[in-house]
């Protein structure tokens, strides 16, 4: 790995990314708050509302999506279960599989504060372009996003969270199997 040379302006730079990271979890702790939600309750309802098969996560994929033991997130699941957010529902095909879904309750809630997070992560990312393209990418300020090339999964997940739609289209273009398992994992 290279060392690079780092400037005070460099340090500055990582002390406004991981402010405005640390603000923006803040505030998504404070708006579950607002609806009557822990964070830790909301972070669950997303974890099954944004797995990707159809039949909802197990208890498994749930507590590798937020990070916890197995037993932990079991009883996560239950206090969650109880508030009516959440119910567990038998995988069709294993009997001894118990997979998670959302209720009526907790979509709605769960609609709510996702749609107010996506329009703070697009604040945020607005916030943070002109240092992605001019200090991470090697662009100059003021070029246009669409000359990006995505060239490995973090880049692609950088490109896909600060643009959008215009980051899908370039990593279908550039048929890099890590961009485009990238963009998978960004856009379920």
């Amino acid at each position: 790995m290279v060392r690079l040379r780092l400037e005070d302006a460099d340090y500055q730079r990582l002390l406004r990314l991981r402010t405005s990271l640390r603000q923006y979890l803040r505030w998504s702790e404070q708006q579950a708050q607002a609806v009557g939600l822990t964070p830790a309750h909301h972070q669950l309802l997303l974890a099954i509302r944004g797995h990707a098969d159809p039949r909802g996560p197990t208890i498994g994929d749930v507590a590798g999506y937020l990070l916890l033991r197995h037993h932990s997130t079991v009883e996560l699941a239950q206090r969650v279960g109880a508030l009516g957010l959440i119910r567990r529902v038998e995988d069709p095909d294993d009997r001894r599989i118990v997979r998670l879904a959302l209720t009526d309750k907790g979509a709605a809630a769960l609609e709510r504060l996702a749609s107010q997070h996506l329009e703070e992560l697009s604040r945020l990312a607005g916030d943070l372009q002109p240092y992605w393209l001019e200090h991470i990418s090697g662009q100059p300020r003021g070029s246009d996003p669409a000359d990006l090339r995505v060239s490995s999964a973090c880049a692609g997940w950088c490109v896909d969270a600060m643009e959008g739609r215009a980051a899908r289209r370039r990593c279908e273009a550039t048929r890099e199997p890590r961009a485009r398992q990238c963009r998978r994992a960004a856009h379920r």
